[in-house]
C-alpha cells in the first residue's frame, strides 16, 4: 500500500461520520440510511477502514459469525482516492485474515465492481435457485 494510506480495522477506528456520510449520501445501495443504523451495523461487524492521515477515504465490513460464513457489505473508496489500488489491497488484507481461510462461504452483492471482485475468486452464483432474499426496496426513504 502506498505509504501515505494505512489500513486499520475494530469499530473504535472507524470515522462513524464519514462512513455516514459515504452511504447515506454518495452510495447506490444505502441512500438516506440513518446514522444510528451505521452505528449499529458497524458495531455489530469487523471493520477496515482506509485512511490518509488522519482522514478514512474507505471502508469495507464484514458480516460474519468469524467460523463458516461472511457478508462483505459497504465497500468503498472516496473518489478522489480511487485509481491507487486501494480497493484491491482493501481486499487482499480481507482474504488474508487467518480466520477468512475457514469460511465455508463469503458472498456480497454489487451493481457494478464484478472486476474487482472476480480477481479474489467470486464469482456468481452457480445455483441461483438456491440463493433467496426478502428485500425492502427504499428501506431509508420514506
Amino acid at each position: 500500500m502506498d505509504k501515505e494510506y494505512s489500513i486499520h480495522t475494530g469499530y473504535e477506528a472507524m470515522d462513524i461520520a464519514a462512513i455516514h456520510q459515504y452511504l447515506s449520501q454518495e452510495s447506490y445501495w444505502a441512500k438516506g440510511i440513518p446514522f444510528e443504523t451505521v452505528q449499529r451495523s458497524l458495531q455489530h461487524s469487523f471493520c477496515i477502514g482506509v485512511f490518509n492521515g488522519g482522514m478514512q477515504v474507505g471502508f469495507a465490513r464484514l458480516v460474519t459469525d468469524y467460523s463458516t460464513f461472511a457478508y462483505l457489505a459497504d465497500v468503498y473508496i472516496l473518489s478522489v482516492h480511487r485509481g491507487k489500488g486501494l480497493s484491491k489491497e482493501v481486499m487482499q488484507y480481507i482474504m488474508d485474515l487467518d480466520w477468512m481461510a475457514g469460511l465455508r462461504r463469503i458472498m456480497l452483492a454489487t451493481l457494478d465492481a464484478h472486476g474487482l471482485y472476480q480477481q479474489f475468486g467470486f464469482k456468481v452464483t452457480e445455483t441461483p435457485e438456491r440463493i433467496m432474499e426478502r428485500r425492502k426496496e427504499q428501506a431509508y426513504t420514506k
